[in-house]
């Protein structure tokens, strides 16, 4: 079962490729922010690359809405990057390679597909004091996630 609506948001420093080489993002870095946390199986699936280019269609209406974006996976920074760019995703991947992340946010799928534990399809709505305001796990990998419910979420925030 996820965190519940009203928990502390787990604070958590992962990777993601830049241009660069790697940098560090660190959840605590958004405070005073609205944060929209996305968990996602697998990078260079059907239903995950569908997702991510969905909530970057909508990067500007949560941008208005003073939210940023963050998604995060099992899988290593230099996967999701050539993912991403291959499919125009501008989202932030964090890495989670080593899944302590998903298990703090109870959504850690174990033995998807019999390849191994990854994260479950999941939305959290973090408000600007660190709260979850909306938690939100698919029933399976293959549902995408209440799309309309997090933007209402972060709405309801302010």
């Amino acid at each position: 079962m996820a965190l519940p609506v009203g928990a502390a948001a787990p604070d958590f420093a992962l990777k993601r490729k830049i241009p660069e080489g790697l940098e560090e993002v660190r959840l605590s870095a958004f405070r005073g922010r609205k944060v929209v946390l996305l968990f996602f199986p697998l990078a260079f699936t059907s239903v995950c690359t569908e997702e991510m280019c969905r909530m970057t269609e909508g990067l500007n209406a949560y941008e208005r809405l003073d939210a940023s974006i963050l998604a995060v996976s099992v899988d290593s920074p230099f996967a999701q990057e050539a993912w991403a760019q291959r499919e125009g995703i501008r989202i932030p991947l964090l890495s989670d390679l080593n899944k302590e992340v998903a298990r703090a946010y109870d959504v850690l799928l174990p033995g998807l597909l019999g390849i191994g534990d990854v994260a479950a399809r999941a939305a959290f709505v973090i408000d600007r004091q660190g709260k979850i305001a909306y938690a939100e796990v698919t029933p399976n990998p293959s549902v995408l996630p209440q799309f309309s419910a997090i933007e209402e979420a972060v709405r309801r925030i302010g």
